[in-house]
């Protein structure tokens, strides 16, 4: 029997997005007495992590993104719209859809999560490579394969150096993820790969505006993390920001000099923000924002004054047990989602106790062979971290199929498969014209 009782109507739940957080959410409350509806704008869950394989061409893209239907083809009361939310009425308890039509809730749960931020400067998004959706994964791809087939066919070497030169801007897990695996893809493909282009002449650089790479885990991996890189090498700046950026390179500051790094693929890794749906949601309740765009929440989770509003995942800012802001990290994305399932489960109109984060530690891998990892003060390096981390990414990743697809894609990629270093369109009419000046573009 329901919290309602006998004959009530069911409760109406609304997920919007349906990332690690939403999927939870809507997978706990499966055999609840209510109706789910789960709202997103891709008919995909995207498995982010794996995004930086994709790009490098270690795992199709099939591999990290999955049908939401079918993610909840077991969960009988909930529903999935591929759709976009545009408007919130709170005194309705109505999400507007792009369209017009009004879906009605009793409990909405907002997992929208976060896009790419460029800090103000916007432009950069055209002249670099983000890497937060499937559609970005596969245009880096592109662009990696094709600088090789442009500097394969270059004759001047100084252009062929501008090919072949990758900059990844953030020193955060994904852009040391990216420039690991950069790091050891050009050395397989252009050994094995092409005619006129040699291991020595790729250049990766990781571009990082503080003091260390991979700045929240503790010092030590810290600086073992960039020696695992620099093994690989790939060349690691620190205290280099970032101050323009164009179709031919980035221009950096470091200590107040500027400095010119020509390059035809520039990866940007370092900051991303609420996505502007946050926004909407924080306008129609009076929630405060922070500079990210993440609403701020009570610790049960529910905007203030709203209680049947709940925010999880990224876009949720709330405080964790040292009062610092708990991260944008999927294992606090699930547990979040769980409290709030368990809480509406019970009929109540919103969580009756604070959350409490149960923290699983952090991972990050450097390259084959190579990662650091941080579990309730035990840190690791090496074999055992990356170990550690292929077994946690195959955990979180589900389904006994895509497990072993994967498998499959590492080992056999290993020992030297190309099949996922495909280039999907044609080579763009290469840009002649000469670099600008430093500091030119600001």
């Amino acid at each position: 029997m329901s919290a309602e009782g006998k004959g009530a109507p069911r409760r109406r739940v609304v997920i919007v997005g349906a990332g690690f957080g939403g999927l939870a959410a809507a997978r706990r409350l499966r055999r609840a007495d209510v109706d789910v509806t789960v709202i997103d704008r891709m008919n995909h869950h995207l498995f982010q992590p794996l995004l930086y394989q994709v790009a490098a061409g270690a795992v199709s893209d099939g591999e990290c993104a999955a049908p939401i239907r079918v993610k909840l083809r077991r969960a009988a009361n909930a529903r999935v719209l591929m759709a976009e939310v545009v408007e919130f009425d709170v005194t309705k308890r109505e999400v507007v859809l792009e369209r017009g039509e009004r879906i009605p809730y009793d409990h909405l749960v907002v997992a929208c999560g976060m896009e790419t931020s460029y800090f103000g400067n916007d432009g950069w998004k055209d002249v670099s490579c983000g890497l937060k959706t499937l559609a970005d994964a596969v245009d880096l791809r592109d662009r990696i394969y094709g600088a090789f087939e442009e500097a394969e066919r270059e004759p001047d070497a100084a252009a062929r150096a501008e090919w072949l030169t990758f900059a990844v801007i953030g020193g955060g897990p994904t852009g040391v993820e990216v420039a690991g695996s950069l790091a050891v893809l050009t050395r397989q493909s252009s050994r094995r790969d092409f005619a006129r282009i040699r291991p020595g002449e790729t250049r990766i650089v990781l571009l990082d505006a503080g003091d260390r790479v991979l700045a929240p885990f503790h010092e030590s991996l810290s600086r073992k993390a960039a020696a695992g890189l620099a093994d690989l090498g790939v060349t690691v700046r620190e205290g280099a920001r970032a101050t323009a950026i164009d179709s031919r390179g980035v221009s950096i500051s470091v200590d107040g000099a500027d400095e010119r790094i020509p390059a035809r693929t520039v990866i940007w890794a370092a900051g991303v923000r609420a996505v502007p749906l946050a926004a909407t949601r924080a306008t129609a309740t009076g929630a405060e924002t922070d500079r990210a765009g993440r609403i701020a929440v009570d610790p049960e989770l529910t905007i203030p004054g709203h209680p049947e509003i709940s925010v999880i995942g990224d876009v949720a800012k709330v405080a964790g047990s040292d009062g610092k802001p708990l991260p944008g990290l999927a294992t606090v994305a699930i547990q979040q989602a769980a409290h709030v399932a368990k809480a509406i489960r019970r009929g109540g109109e919103g969580a009756g106790k604070p959350f409490r984060y149960l923290d699983k530690g952090a991972l990050a891998v450097i390259g084959r062979g190579r990662a650091i990892c941080e579990i309730r003060g035990l840190k690791m390096s090496g074999w055992p971290a990356f170990a550690t981390y292929l077994g946690v990414h195959l955990f979180y990743l589900g389904g006994e199929g895509k497990r072993l697809k994967l498998l499959t894609d590492w080992v056999t990629t290993f020992f030297g498969n190309r099949g996922n270093q495909v280039i999907t369109g044609e080579l763009s009419t290469v840009e002649r014209a000469p670099p600008p000046a430093v500091g030119a573009a600001r």
